[in-house]
């Protein structure tokens, strides 16, 4: 069964065009405008490049709508899907008020290794709790611990089983929590099913969005550092 990110970890982007640089300069300019500087965030990274992790971990100003929806949601209890080196977490962590949770799901040990290494030097180990393992195998796990429900999920894991991971987030999920979804547009081959099987996942996932009578739902398309793409945010009732 693969996990966490197994295929968009490896297969190349179809969302990259044209206007990459123009896009990502825009990026660059909304950090220095309105984001802080922020060593710790910059370590994070650092760490996933020196342990040679993939770069594809959400952009900061992707990673700051993700903080302040969880903050507007007063969340305090936040599933995250696909860990990575930590980047997305920090930012999630951060939101929480004291005694907030953070479940981050990592599929690769020598990723969750650096995750955890980057949690603990942002000084937020006592509020995330990393599991280790396929994602459809640890969330029945969370369930069955009574662990949620949680107030904002975040997934950006393997494309192909959005649709399933869609299920579990609103099954841990209170009424009133955000589910959000990383990667749907895909530079527009969202469109096309047969383009690859993340484009298929991607494709999918919008569909059962879309049946689903307790789940208020749009997508929102985006481009910036990381090419043309976008989220899925939903809210469920």
């Amino acid at each position: 069964m693969r996990g966490a990110d197994d295929y968009s970890r490896t297969a190349t982007p179809v969302y990259l065009g044209p206007m990459d640089e123009q896009w990502a300069a825009v990026d660059g300019f909304v950090e220095e405008a309105l984001h802080r500087d922020d060593p710790v965030l910059d370590s994070v990274l650092e760490a996933g490049r020196l342990a040679g992790l993939p770069q594809i971990q959400v952009s900061a100003p992707q990673a700051k709508l993700l903080q302040m929806l969880a903050r507007v949601t007063g969340a305090q209890r936040i599933l995250e899907i696909g860990t990575l080196a930590g980047y997305s977490g920090v930012w999630l962590a951060r939101a929480l008020p004291e005694g907030g949770r953070l479940v981050t799901i990592e599929f690769d040990p020598d990723h969750a290794a650096v995750a955890r290494s980057n949690f603990e030097t942002a000084g937020l180990a006592d509020k995330v709790d990393l599991r280790l393992g396929a994602a459809l195998d640890v969330l029945p796990m969370i369930e069955a611990e009574g662990v949620g429900p949680f107030d904002l999920t975040f997934i950006d894991a393997d494309k192909p089983n959005n649709s399933n991971y869609l299920e579990w987030a609103v099954k841990l999920s209170r009424p009133g929590a955000f589910v959000i979804l990383d990667n749907v547009v895909r530079g527009g081959a969202v469109l096309d099913r047969g383009a690859d099987a993340n484009a298929a996942g991607a494709h999918d996932a919008l569909l059962w969005l879309g049946d689903q009578p307790g789940l208020d739902s749009t997508v929102i398309q985006t481009v910036g550092a990381k090419g043309y793409d976008g989220f899925a945010i939903s809210v469920v009732s």
